[in-house]
Protein backbone atom coordinates (compact mmCIF):
# COMPACT_ATOMS: atom_id res chain seq x y z
CA UNK A 1 0.00 0.00 0.00
CA UNK A 2 1.48 3.11 -1.00
CA UNK A 3 1.48 5.58 1.88
CA UNK A 4 2.91 8.68 0.25
CA UNK A 5 1.06 11.95 0.47
CA UNK A 6 3.95 13.81 -0.99
CA UNK A 7 3.53 16.80 -4.24
CA UNK A 8 6.80 15.63 -5.39
CA UNK A 9 6.80 13.80 -8.61
CA UNK A 10 9.88 12.55 -7.41
CA UNK A 11 8.28 10.32 -4.91
CA UNK A 12 6.17 8.52 -7.51
CA UNK A 13 7.04 4.62 -8.68
CA UNK A 14 8.54 6.01 -12.36
CA UNK A 15 10.83 5.60 -14.94
CA UNK A 16 13.68 8.11 -14.51
CA UNK A 17 13.26 9.06 -18.18
CA UNK A 18 9.47 10.36 -16.90
CA UNK A 19 10.92 12.09 -14.77
CA UNK A 20 13.67 13.73 -16.94
CA UNK A 21 10.78 14.69 -19.27
CA UNK A 22 8.60 16.16 -16.52
CA UNK A 23 11.33 18.31 -15.47
CA UNK A 24 12.19 19.49 -18.85
CA UNK A 25 8.81 20.57 -19.04
CA UNK A 26 8.35 22.50 -15.86
CA UNK A 27 6.27 20.38 -13.95
CA UNK A 28 7.63 21.70 -10.03
CA UNK A 29 4.84 19.76 -8.17
CA UNK A 30 1.63 17.49 -8.38
CA UNK A 31 -1.79 19.00 -8.44
CA UNK A 32 -4.40 18.13 -5.91
CA UNK A 33 -6.04 15.63 -8.09
CA UNK A 34 -2.85 13.93 -9.28
CA UNK A 35 -1.28 13.69 -5.55
CA UNK A 36 -4.27 11.84 -4.90
CA UNK A 37 -4.85 9.58 -7.93
CA UNK A 38 -1.18 8.87 -9.53
CA UNK A 39 -0.07 6.76 -6.66
CA UNK A 40 -3.20 4.73 -6.94
CA UNK A 41 -2.96 4.33 -10.50
CA UNK A 42 0.35 3.52 -10.21
CA UNK A 43 -0.42 0.83 -7.51
CA UNK A 44 -2.57 -0.62 -10.79
CA UNK A 45 -5.86 0.49 -9.22
CA UNK A 46 -9.10 0.82 -10.68
CA UNK A 47 -10.30 4.20 -9.85
CA UNK A 48 -13.48 6.75 -9.58
CA UNK A 49 -11.70 9.88 -10.05
CA UNK A 50 -13.89 13.46 -9.79
CA UNK A 51 -12.21 16.80 -11.00
CA UNK A 52 -12.75 19.57 -13.49
CA UNK A 53 -11.43 20.96 -16.44
CA UNK A 54 -7.77 22.40 -16.01
CA UNK A 55 -6.90 20.13 -12.60
CA UNK A 56 -4.06 18.33 -14.48
CA UNK A 57 -5.93 14.61 -14.56
CA UNK A 58 -4.57 14.20 -18.13
CA UNK A 59 -1.63 14.11 -16.98
CA UNK A 60 -2.50 11.60 -13.82
CA UNK A 61 -3.81 9.02 -16.45
CA UNK A 62 -1.33 9.73 -19.09
CA UNK A 63 1.69 9.11 -16.56
CA UNK A 64 0.01 5.94 -15.80
CA UNK A 65 -0.06 4.68 -19.15
CA UNK A 66 3.31 5.79 -20.14
CA UNK A 67 4.75 4.20 -16.95
CA UNK A 68 3.15 0.93 -17.73
CA UNK A 69 3.59 0.99 -21.63
CA UNK A 70 5.70 -1.81 -22.62
CA UNK A 71 7.53 -0.82 -26.03
CA UNK A 72 8.80 -3.90 -27.12
CA UNK A 73 5.33 -4.96 -27.18
CA UNK A 74 3.86 -3.93 -30.44
CA UNK A 75 -0.04 -4.52 -29.66
CA UNK A 76 -2.30 -1.64 -28.52
CA UNK A 77 -2.14 -1.21 -24.89
CA UNK A 78 -4.03 1.63 -23.80
CA UNK A 79 -7.82 3.41 -24.93
CA UNK A 80 -8.85 6.25 -23.38
CA UNK A 81 -12.15 7.03 -24.49
CA UNK A 82 -13.38 10.44 -24.60
CA UNK A 83 -16.29 12.84 -25.75
CA UNK A 84 -15.63 14.91 -27.94
CA UNK A 85 -13.04 14.96 -31.40
CA UNK A 86 -11.40 18.09 -29.47
CA UNK A 87 -10.90 16.52 -25.99
CA UNK A 88 -9.54 13.41 -27.96
CA UNK A 89 -6.87 15.56 -29.79
CA UNK A 90 -5.96 17.14 -26.86
CA UNK A 91 -5.47 14.29 -24.62
CA UNK A 92 -3.45 12.89 -27.33
CA UNK A 93 -1.45 15.58 -27.26
CA UNK A 94 -0.65 16.14 -23.58
CA UNK A 95 0.23 12.41 -24.15
CA UNK A 96 2.64 12.75 -26.51
CA UNK A 97 4.45 15.79 -24.65
CA UNK A 98 4.61 13.70 -21.10
CA UNK A 99 5.99 10.94 -23.81
CA UNK A 100 8.53 12.94 -25.33
CA UNK A 101 11.73 10.69 -23.82
CA UNK A 102 9.80 7.54 -24.36
CA UNK A 103 10.91 6.51 -27.37
CA UNK A 104 8.96 5.56 -30.30
CA UNK A 105 5.75 5.78 -28.41
CA UNK A 106 3.06 5.66 -31.06
CA UNK A 107 -0.38 7.36 -30.10
CA UNK A 108 -3.35 7.74 -32.37
CA UNK A 109 -6.29 9.39 -32.52
CA UNK A 110 -9.74 7.23 -34.06
CA UNK A 111 -12.78 10.14 -34.26
CA UNK A 112 -15.12 10.75 -37.07
CA UNK A 113 -14.50 13.70 -39.34
CA UNK A 114 -11.24 12.36 -40.36
CA UNK A 115 -10.15 9.54 -43.14
CA UNK A 116 -10.96 6.02 -41.80
CA UNK A 117 -8.55 4.55 -44.26
CA UNK A 118 -5.46 6.37 -42.74
CA UNK A 119 -6.60 6.16 -38.84
CA UNK A 120 -7.13 1.66 -40.29
CA UNK A 121 -3.37 2.20 -41.93
CA UNK A 122 -1.97 3.64 -38.89
CA UNK A 123 -3.35 0.73 -37.17
CA UNK A 124 -1.79 -1.73 -39.01
CA UNK A 125 1.75 -0.47 -38.81
CA UNK A 126 1.53 -0.77 -34.85
CA UNK A 127 0.05 1.70 -31.89
CA UNK A 128 0.15 2.00 -28.13
CA UNK A 129 -2.02 4.07 -27.33
CA UNK A 130 -5.82 5.38 -28.84
CA UNK A 131 -7.12 8.01 -27.93
CA UNK A 132 -11.30 8.26 -29.43
CA UNK A 133 -15.19 8.88 -29.20
CA UNK A 134 -17.03 5.84 -28.19
CA UNK A 135 -18.69 5.71 -31.97
CA UNK A 136 -15.50 5.79 -34.28
CA UNK A 137 -13.74 3.26 -31.96
CA UNK A 138 -16.67 0.56 -31.47
CA UNK A 139 -17.01 0.93 -35.37
CA UNK A 140 -13.11 0.21 -35.89
CA UNK A 141 -13.91 -2.89 -33.31
CA UNK A 142 -16.87 -4.46 -35.54
CA UNK A 143 -14.83 -4.24 -38.36
CA UNK A 144 -11.45 -5.96 -36.47
CA UNK A 145 -9.59 -3.00 -37.39
CA UNK A 146 -8.90 -2.27 -33.29
CA UNK A 147 -7.84 -5.27 -31.51
CA UNK A 148 -7.79 -5.36 -27.67
CA UNK A 149 -6.35 -8.41 -27.32
CA UNK A 150 -3.27 -6.98 -25.58
CA UNK A 151 -4.98 -3.98 -23.22
CA UNK A 152 -3.74 -3.06 -20.12
CA UNK A 153 -5.55 0.24 -19.44
CA UNK A 154 -8.95 1.39 -20.43
CA UNK A 155 -9.91 5.02 -19.92
CA UNK A 156 -12.84 7.07 -19.66
CA UNK A 157 -12.47 11.01 -19.12
CA UNK A 158 -15.39 13.06 -18.80
CA UNK A 159 -17.50 10.00 -18.28
CA UNK A 160 -20.49 11.96 -17.61
CA UNK A 161 -20.46 14.06 -20.96
CA UNK A 162 -20.33 10.58 -23.02
CA UNK A 163 -23.60 9.86 -21.24
CA UNK A 164 -25.07 13.20 -21.72
CA UNK A 165 -24.41 12.74 -25.51
CA UNK A 166 -25.83 9.41 -25.33
CA UNK A 167 -22.79 7.17 -25.32
CA UNK A 168 -23.76 4.74 -22.82
CA UNK A 169 -24.61 1.68 -25.07
CA UNK A 170 -21.56 1.86 -27.36
CA UNK A 171 -19.25 2.51 -24.26
CA UNK A 172 -20.76 -1.01 -22.86
CA UNK A 173 -20.09 -2.93 -26.22
CA UNK A 174 -16.65 -1.65 -26.23
CA UNK A 175 -16.83 -2.93 -22.85
CA UNK A 176 -17.34 -6.27 -23.92
CA UNK A 177 -14.24 -6.55 -26.49
CA UNK A 178 -11.80 -5.48 -23.89
CA UNK A 179 -10.12 -8.63 -21.59
CA UNK A 180 -11.31 -9.59 -18.24
CA UNK A 181 -8.18 -8.26 -16.94
CA UNK A 182 -7.64 -5.21 -17.27
CA UNK A 183 -6.92 -1.20 -15.23
CA UNK A 184 -10.00 0.68 -15.50
CA UNK A 185 -9.86 4.85 -15.04
CA UNK A 186 -13.09 6.39 -14.63
CA UNK A 187 -12.41 10.74 -14.91
CA UNK A 188 -15.46 12.88 -14.27
CA UNK A 189 -16.25 16.19 -13.50
CA UNK A 190 -19.93 15.69 -11.86
CA UNK A 191 -21.40 12.38 -10.35
CA UNK A 192 -24.91 11.50 -12.05
CA UNK A 193 -26.75 8.46 -10.77
CA UNK A 194 -25.47 6.41 -13.55
CA UNK A 195 -21.71 6.84 -13.45
CA UNK A 196 -22.31 4.41 -10.47
CA UNK A 197 -23.70 1.87 -13.14
CA UNK A 198 -21.53 2.37 -15.61
CA UNK A 199 -18.85 1.84 -13.17
CA UNK A 200 -20.08 -1.85 -12.47
CA UNK A 201 -19.68 -2.11 -16.20
CA UNK A 202 -16.23 -1.87 -16.75
CA UNK A 203 -14.19 -2.04 -13.13
CA UNK A 204 -13.73 -4.28 -10.16
CA UNK A 205 -13.46 -2.83 -6.59
CA UNK A 206 -12.69 0.63 -7.57
CA UNK A 207 -10.91 3.23 -5.08
CA UNK A 208 -12.47 6.68 -5.55
CA UNK A 209 -10.97 10.13 -5.66
CA UNK A 210 -12.55 13.45 -4.94
CA UNK A 211 -10.51 16.75 -5.23
CA UNK A 212 -13.39 19.69 -4.26
CA UNK A 213 -14.83 21.45 -7.19
CA UNK A 214 -16.22 24.12 -5.51
CA UNK A 215 -14.27 27.59 -6.41
CA UNK A 216 -12.93 30.21 -4.01
CA UNK A 217 -14.99 32.97 -4.11
CA UNK A 218 -12.54 35.66 -3.96
CA UNK A 219 -11.32 34.49 -7.29
CA UNK A 220 -13.87 33.96 -9.71
CA UNK A 221 -16.71 37.21 -9.23
CA UNK A 222 -20.42 35.44 -9.62
CA UNK A 223 -22.76 37.93 -11.20
CA UNK A 224 -26.60 37.07 -11.34
CA UNK A 225 -28.39 39.23 -13.80
CA UNK A 226 -32.13 39.25 -13.59
CA UNK A 227 -34.62 39.67 -17.19
CA UNK A 228 -38.08 40.05 -16.98
CA UNK A 229 -38.41 37.47 -20.29
CA UNK A 230 -36.15 35.40 -21.92
CA UNK A 231 -36.04 37.41 -24.77
CA UNK A 232 -34.24 39.92 -23.02
CA UNK A 233 -31.07 37.92 -22.85
CA UNK A 234 -29.36 40.06 -25.83
CA UNK A 235 -29.56 43.14 -24.39
CA UNK A 236 -28.34 42.19 -20.95
CA UNK A 237 -25.43 40.36 -23.05
CA UNK A 238 -24.52 43.69 -24.87
CA UNK A 239 -25.23 45.58 -21.66
CA UNK A 240 -22.22 43.26 -19.96
CA UNK A 241 -19.54 43.04 -22.77
CA UNK A 242 -19.79 46.75 -23.24
CA UNK A 243 -19.36 48.25 -19.62
CA UNK A 244 -16.62 45.32 -18.62
CA UNK A 245 -15.11 44.63 -22.11
CA UNK A 246 -13.82 41.44 -21.72
CA UNK A 247 -10.71 40.13 -23.66
CA UNK A 248 -11.47 36.26 -23.40
CA UNK A 249 -14.80 35.18 -23.49
CA UNK A 250 -16.89 31.57 -23.03
CA UNK A 251 -20.82 31.95 -23.80
CA UNK A 252 -23.28 29.21 -23.07
CA UNK A 253 -25.91 28.34 -24.54
CA UNK A 254 -28.27 25.24 -24.23
CA UNK A 255 -29.12 24.73 -28.19
CA UNK A 256 -27.31 25.24 -31.14
CA UNK A 257 -29.71 27.38 -32.55
CA UNK A 258 -29.58 30.31 -29.66
CA UNK A 259 -25.98 29.51 -30.36
CA UNK A 260 -25.63 30.36 -33.83
CA UNK A 261 -28.29 33.34 -33.30
CA UNK A 262 -26.18 34.97 -30.16
CA UNK A 263 -22.73 34.57 -32.10
CA UNK A 264 -24.69 36.17 -35.08
CA UNK A 265 -26.08 38.98 -33.18
CA UNK A 266 -22.46 39.65 -31.88
CA UNK A 267 -21.03 40.19 -34.69
CA UNK A 268 -23.86 42.52 -36.13
CA UNK A 269 -22.32 44.55 -32.76
CA UNK A 270 -19.34 44.69 -33.51
CA UNK A 271 -18.29 42.16 -31.13
CA UNK A 272 -15.14 39.33 -32.38
CA UNK A 273 -17.30 36.52 -31.82
CA UNK A 274 -17.89 32.59 -33.33
CA UNK A 275 -20.34 29.76 -32.76
CA UNK A 276 -18.98 26.76 -31.93
CA UNK A 277 -21.20 23.86 -31.70
CA UNK A 278 -21.83 20.08 -32.94
CA UNK A 279 -23.02 21.53 -36.50
CA UNK A 280 -19.24 22.52 -37.50
CA UNK A 281 -17.40 19.77 -39.59
CA UNK A 282 -13.89 18.80 -38.11
CA UNK A 283 -11.68 21.48 -40.08
CA UNK A 284 -14.93 24.39 -39.10
CA UNK A 285 -13.91 23.43 -35.39
CA UNK A 286 -10.34 23.32 -35.19
CA UNK A 287 -10.14 26.79 -37.12
CA UNK A 288 -12.86 28.38 -34.80
CA UNK A 289 -10.87 26.88 -31.49
CA UNK A 290 -7.27 27.71 -32.77
CA UNK A 291 -8.67 31.42 -34.05
CA UNK A 292 -10.44 31.89 -29.98
CA UNK A 293 -6.99 30.54 -28.56
CA UNK A 294 -4.96 32.96 -30.93
CA UNK A 295 -7.15 36.20 -29.69
CA UNK A 296 -8.69 36.69 -33.39
CA UNK A 297 -11.63 36.04 -31.80
CA UNK A 298 -12.79 37.28 -28.29
CA UNK A 299 -16.00 35.68 -27.98
CA UNK A 300 -16.88 32.09 -28.52
CA UNK A 301 -20.15 31.09 -28.19
CA UNK A 302 -20.84 27.40 -27.35
CA UNK A 303 -23.04 24.66 -26.29
CA UNK A 304 -22.09 23.01 -22.75
CA UNK A 305 -21.61 19.82 -25.13
CA UNK A 306 -19.30 20.99 -27.87
CA UNK A 307 -17.23 22.89 -25.37
CA UNK A 308 -16.45 20.19 -22.94
CA UNK A 309 -13.16 19.37 -21.86
CA UNK A 310 -11.99 22.54 -23.48
CA UNK A 311 -9.01 23.71 -21.55
CA UNK A 312 -8.79 27.73 -22.08
CA UNK A 313 -5.94 29.73 -21.03
CA UNK A 314 -6.73 33.06 -19.51
CA UNK A 315 -10.32 33.04 -20.01
CA UNK A 316 -11.63 36.34 -18.29
CA UNK A 317 -15.16 35.71 -18.46
CA UNK A 318 -17.68 32.92 -18.38
CA UNK A 319 -21.13 33.92 -19.31
CA UNK A 320 -24.26 31.47 -19.08
CA UNK A 321 -26.49 32.74 -21.54
CA UNK A 322 -28.94 30.07 -20.31
CA UNK A 323 -28.77 28.76 -17.06
CA UNK A 324 -27.29 24.92 -16.48
CA UNK A 325 -29.92 22.27 -15.26
CA UNK A 326 -27.70 21.47 -12.07
CA UNK A 327 -24.99 23.48 -9.60
CA UNK A 328 -22.66 21.05 -10.20
CA UNK A 329 -22.44 21.70 -14.23
CA UNK A 330 -22.57 25.14 -13.56
CA UNK A 331 -19.55 24.77 -10.79
CA UNK A 332 -17.84 23.11 -13.71
CA UNK A 333 -18.63 25.62 -16.43
CA UNK A 334 -17.18 28.78 -14.38
CA UNK A 335 -14.10 26.96 -13.70
CA UNK A 336 -12.86 27.54 -16.92
CA UNK A 337 -12.20 31.22 -15.67
CA UNK A 338 -9.90 32.57 -12.52
CA UNK A 339 -6.96 29.56 -13.39
CA UNK A 340 -3.66 30.34 -12.02
CA UNK A 341 -5.14 32.65 -9.31
CA UNK A 342 -6.26 34.97 -11.85
CA UNK A 343 -9.71 36.55 -10.98
CA UNK A 344 -12.49 35.93 -13.22
CA UNK A 345 -15.74 36.86 -13.95
CA UNK A 346 -19.41 34.41 -14.29
CA UNK A 347 -22.06 36.05 -15.39
CA UNK A 348 -25.63 34.58 -15.71
CA UNK A 349 -28.58 35.38 -16.81
CA UNK A 350 -31.95 33.95 -15.18
CA UNK A 351 -35.75 34.88 -15.59
CA UNK A 352 -37.83 34.63 -11.84
CA UNK A 353 -39.18 31.15 -12.46
CA UNK A 354 -35.48 30.05 -12.20
CA UNK A 355 -35.07 30.74 -8.79
CA UNK A 356 -35.24 27.62 -7.63
CA UNK A 357 -32.23 26.91 -9.75
CA UNK A 358 -30.23 30.04 -8.09
CA UNK A 359 -31.09 28.57 -4.50
CA UNK A 360 -29.26 25.15 -5.89
CA UNK A 361 -26.46 26.92 -6.89
CA UNK A 362 -25.72 28.94 -3.72
CA UNK A 363 -26.78 25.19 -1.60
CA UNK A 364 -23.98 23.81 -3.04
CA UNK A 365 -21.50 26.41 -3.09
CA UNK A 366 -22.12 27.45 0.44
CA UNK A 367 -21.60 30.99 -0.95
CA UNK A 368 -24.20 33.89 -1.34
CA UNK A 369 -23.72 35.49 -5.17
CA UNK A 370 -24.51 38.92 -6.42
CA UNK A 371 -27.51 39.78 -7.58
CA UNK A 372 -28.03 42.55 -10.00
CA UNK A 373 -31.45 43.62 -12.30
CA UNK A 374 -30.72 44.37 -16.52
CA UNK A 375 -31.79 48.08 -15.81
CA UNK A 376 -28.83 48.64 -13.30
CA UNK A 377 -26.44 48.03 -16.39
CA UNK A 378 -25.98 51.20 -18.05
CA UNK A 379 -26.97 51.01 -22.14
CA UNK A 380 -23.47 51.63 -23.73
CA UNK A 381 -22.48 53.41 -26.56
CA UNK A 382 -22.60 51.22 -29.52
CA UNK A 383 -18.84 50.05 -28.95
CA UNK A 384 -16.45 47.61 -30.44
CA UNK A 385 -14.76 44.36 -29.49
CA UNK A 386 -12.14 44.16 -32.08
CA UNK A 387 -9.54 41.07 -31.55
CA UNK A 388 -5.87 42.24 -31.34
CA UNK A 389 -4.53 39.50 -33.25
CA UNK A 390 -5.72 37.60 -36.87
CA UNK A 391 -5.02 33.88 -37.84
CA UNK A 392 -3.23 33.02 -40.70
CA UNK A 393 -3.53 29.36 -42.62
CA UNK A 394 -0.43 27.59 -44.03
CA UNK A 395 -0.87 24.70 -46.34
CA UNK A 396 1.46 23.23 -44.88
CA UNK A 397 2.69 21.20 -41.70
CA UNK A 398 4.08 18.58 -39.68
CA UNK A 399 4.31 16.40 -42.90
CA UNK A 400 6.52 19.15 -44.64
CA UNK A 401 8.52 19.03 -41.97
CA UNK A 402 7.50 22.78 -40.75
CA UNK A 403 8.96 23.77 -37.67
CA UNK A 404 7.60 27.22 -35.73
CA UNK A 405 11.35 28.81 -36.35
CA UNK A 406 10.63 28.21 -40.19
CA UNK A 407 7.08 29.95 -40.17
CA UNK A 408 9.35 33.32 -37.66
CA UNK A 409 11.93 33.27 -39.49
CA UNK A 410 9.79 33.64 -42.83
CA UNK A 411 7.89 36.17 -41.19
CA UNK A 412 10.51 38.12 -40.08
CA UNK A 413 13.20 37.84 -42.83
CA UNK A 414 10.63 37.92 -46.00
CA UNK A 415 7.72 39.64 -44.66
CA UNK A 416 9.70 42.24 -42.45
CA UNK A 417 7.82 41.71 -39.29
CA UNK A 418 9.02 42.33 -35.39
CA UNK A 419 8.60 39.00 -33.69
CA UNK A 420 6.75 40.75 -31.22
CA UNK A 421 4.04 41.16 -33.56
CA UNK A 422 3.71 37.46 -33.79
CA UNK A 423 1.77 35.25 -31.66
CA UNK A 424 0.73 31.47 -31.48
CA UNK A 425 2.09 29.18 -33.39
CA UNK A 426 0.29 25.68 -34.14
CA UNK A 427 1.57 23.15 -37.25
CA UNK A 428 -1.08 20.31 -37.69
CA UNK A 429 0.12 17.28 -39.65
CA UNK A 430 -1.25 19.21 -43.33
CA UNK A 431 -1.42 22.65 -42.40
CA UNK A 432 -0.21 25.54 -40.10
CA UNK A 433 -2.23 28.54 -38.53
CA UNK A 434 -0.02 31.46 -37.03
CA UNK A 435 -1.51 34.63 -34.96
CA UNK A 436 -0.69 38.08 -36.13
CA UNK A 437 -0.85 41.33 -35.18
CA UNK A 438 -4.27 42.28 -36.76
CA UNK A 439 -2.45 45.51 -38.75
CA UNK A 440 0.28 43.02 -40.65
CA UNK A 441 -2.01 40.13 -41.51
CA UNK A 442 -2.27 41.51 -45.42
CA UNK A 443 1.66 42.22 -45.12
CA UNK A 444 2.07 38.53 -44.47
CA UNK A 445 -0.15 36.90 -46.76
CA UNK A 446 1.50 39.48 -49.59
CA UNK A 447 4.87 38.65 -48.48
CA UNK A 448 4.89 34.72 -48.36
CA UNK A 449 2.26 33.85 -50.92
CA UNK A 450 5.43 35.20 -53.41
CA UNK A 451 7.85 34.20 -51.11
CA UNK A 452 8.75 30.86 -49.15
CA UNK A 453 9.03 28.87 -46.25
CA UNK A 454 12.34 26.57 -45.65
CA UNK A 455 12.83 27.15 -49.35
CA UNK A 456 9.29 26.01 -50.52
CA UNK A 457 6.41 28.19 -52.01
CA UNK A 458 3.12 27.32 -49.74
CA UNK A 459 -0.61 29.03 -50.45
CA UNK A 460 -1.20 31.19 -47.65
CA UNK A 461 -4.41 33.01 -46.49
CA UNK A 462 -6.56 34.60 -43.58
CA UNK A 463 -8.00 31.43 -41.81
Amino acid sequence: MIQTKSNSFKSLAVSPEILDNLESLGFSSMTPIQVEALPLILDGSDLIAQAKTGSGKTAAFGLGILNKLNLENKKLQSLVLCPTRELAEQVAEEIRRLARFTKNCKVLVICGGASEYQQINSLEHGVHIVVGTPGRVLKFLKKGSINLDGLEILVLDEADRMLDMGFRDEMEAIAAFTPKVKQALLFSATFPEEIESLSEVFQKNPLRVVVDSKHEKDIIRQIFIEVDEHRQKTEALARVLGHYKPESTVIFCKTKQICADVAKSLVQQGISALAFHGDLDQNERTVVLTKFTHHSCLVLVATDVAARGLDIKDLEAVINFDLPTDAEVYTHRIGRTARAGKEGFAFSFFVKSEQEKLNEIENYQGTSNEYIKINELSKTARFDLLAPMKTMYINGGKKDKIRPGDILGALVGEAGIDATQVGNINILNNQSYVAIASKHMDLAISKLNVGKIKGRKFRVGEA
